[in-house]
């Protein structure tokens, strides 16, 4: 096992100035560097929901980095906060989650965190080996260590404060929850995006209040979704999942805005800084067409998460059926016969909604509606005539041999048995 040793400059220049927003102390990170300890490095995930994306990415790749020069990784599953829900960016209190729930989501996580993590060199601890110990003296003590003006200064809190809003109590013993695993782990680096800068910091103050060495706090850029504006977001439909098929993530890695193919390289690839200098310069003087190293990235990303062949199929699947127009070879077929003996139809026909639900083209009623709505819905019939299907033509019949396209990426084929 890799023990740390004298690190070399050009690691210590990856480290701190790749895909790096702030480090707070950076000379006192450097020191830790330098000084050949194994650090204890610590990243918490609430598990409120049951998958990551790539946004979740760009810390878990800074973690790989010091976890191969020699350093513990040490991954929190926040099975108690996860009830609460981190209110950050939060205008509104959120519904907590049960335990069960959480339990179960975070065996999800987990397996999707270690496409990109060691397993086999990670410490992995849910909170309740602590908190499960917690009596109301202990939570009165912590709760004692800080004052409501102190929380009142996150941001989030500090608005909705300011415009009469609501927040919970439970809202308020989040960060110090949060702070508190930094002392029941001993932790000396904390990572987290910048919007979890207060919650480190408090971590940070709350381990030298009980006698430990204040953690440094790691913060790394936010990732700007596939939209090009807003943080990448489930809950915003713009985001790149880690368990995509190849020929989605792919897909959606080429739409990728312009002006963020630079920080998706420098936050989620290995590709020299270097070359990353050239690329860009290449971009800013219309040098360079932007579809080249688009295509790189994504099949860079691509093959990160599944293979190298994998993602040459995606990469040939996305010339042919999106610049080439094209249909693929391999489309998938749904029998009018299955969907009879699954209940789903009666007769020989089937309304475009209720395949597009059949075919798991989208995962609910209410994407289907936002699909048709967006102008995403395409049918292709037998004798290759292609029309747009809109809202008011959910109900439309197809029958065997017509082909239902949605989106760019995907297909299915109507067939009689």
């Amino acid at each position: 096992m890799t023990t740390p040793g004298k690190i070399s400059q050009a690691d210590l220049e990856s480290v701190l100035n790749r895909g790096v927003s702030e480090i707070i102390s950076r000379d006192e990170f450097i020191k830790l560097l330098q000084s050949g300890k194994k650090l204890r490095l610590k990243m918490g995930f609430d598990p409120s929901r049951p998958d990551i994306h790539l946004g979740h990415v760009v810390g878990l790749r800074k973690l790989r980095k010091l976890q191969d020069l020699g350093h513990q990784v040490v991954l929190i599953v926040g099975d108690w906060t996860a009830q609460i829900g981190d209110p950050s960016g939060q205008s509104a209190t959120r519904i907590m989650l049960s335990h069960a729930q959480v339990l179960e989501n975070a065996q999800s996580y987990l397996r999707q965190f270690f496409k990109v993590i060691d397993q086999s060199r990670a410490e992995v601890i849910y909170q309740s080996e602590w908190f499960g110990k917690f009596d109301l003296a202990k939570i009165i003590e912590l709760t004692g260590r800080f004052t409501v003006a102190q929380f009142l200064q996150r941001t989030d809190f500090a608005q909705r404060f300011a415009d009469q809003k609501p927040i919970a109590i439970t809202e308020l013993l989040y960060p110090l929850l949060q702070a508190y695993d930094s002392v029941a782990i001993e932790s000396d680096v904390e990572f987290g995006g910048t919007d979890q800068m207060f919650n480190l910091l408090v971590g940070r103050e709350l381990q030298g209040m009980m006698g430990q060495t204040p953690q440094q706090c790691f913060m790394m850029p936010i990732l700007v979704g596939t939209d090009g504006a807003m943080k990448m977001s489930k809950s915003l439909d713009n985001y790149v999942a880690v368990d995509e098929a190849p020929v989605d993530m792919y897909g959606k890695l080429m739409s990728v805005s312009d002006d963020q193919i630079m920080s998706y390289f420098e936050y989620l690839t290995d590709v020299p800084m270097t070359e990353l200098s050239e690329i860009g310069a290449a971009l800013k003087d219309n040098s360079l067409n932007p579809m080249e190293p688009k295509k790189r990235l994504a099949w860079d990303v691509t093959s990160q998460f599944h293979d190298r062949d994998a993602a040459d199929a995606a990469q040939a699947h996305f010339e042919k059926v999106v610049q080439g127009q094209g249909l693929p070879s391999d489309i998938p077929e749904l029998s009018l016969a299955a969907l009879r003996s699954r209940g789903v139809v009666g007769g020989n026909e089937i309304r475009v909604d209720d395949l597009m639900l059949a075919a798991e083209l989208a995962p609910s009623k209410a994407q289907v509606k936002r699909l048709l709505a967006q102008g995403a819905v395409e049918r292709i019939s037998k004798d290759g005539d292609s029309q747009p299907v809109t809202g008011s033509d959910a109900g439309y019949l197809l029958q065997a041999g017509d082909l239902l396209k949605v989106g760019k990426r995907r297909f299915v084929r109507l067939t009689d048995s």
